[in-house]
């Protein structure tokens, strides 16, 4: 890997925003995705609706949708983006046992949204970390990634998971 291959340095190795201004915009889709591991009694509570704290993947759902919003505010050299769609789904996964997360995030414009798809898988995962800590502090995060990323210059480009 070259520097020319980083592009969010300038000739001089310094970090810059990149310019977007010139390029086409395009209908852009990322889809991340990522797991929290824990005890199976916490993820049974979770199921059954009996935390105290309220509709854990609920709330959680509803932060992950806040972070794809608020990315740009926290990744320095992100674009801020007017996002047409984010969804975000939380499947239970009794063979885990914990809670699956993939978001997908949409806009029409010339940069991609892919910081802003997996900055919803960590923040929603990290809300049901949060809101069940008291239960169970032992749960893990883990494996996120870009599933999948459409539009642009580069086109569409797709997880291949290895054999």
């Amino acid at each position: 890997m070259n520097n020319s291959e980083l592009t969010h340095f300038n000739t001089n190795g310094e970090a810059h925003m990149v310019d977007v201004g010139g390029k086409a915009a395009t209908h852009r889709i990322a889809i991340g995705a990522g797991r929290i591991r824990m005890n199976p009694r916490t993820l049974e509570l979770i199921q059954a609706g009996g935390h105290q704290k309220g509709d854990v993947l609920g709330i959680a759902r509803v932060a992950g949708i806040m972070a794809a919003k608020r990315t740009s505010e926290l990744i320095p050299l992100c674009h801020p983006l007017a996002l047409t769609h984010i969804s975000i789904d939380l499947t239970p996964d009794q063979d885990l046992p914990g809670i699956h997360c993939e978001t997908r995030v949409e806009t029409r414009g010339p940069t991609g949204v892919e910081m802003e798809a997996l900055c919803a898988v960590q923040i929603a995962l990290l809300t049901v970390y949060d809101m069940c800590k008291a239960a169970d502090r032992g749960m893990v995060i883990e494996d996120i990634c870009l599933q999948r990323k459409e539009g642009g210059q580069s086109g569409c480009w797709i997880r291949q998971e290895a054999d």
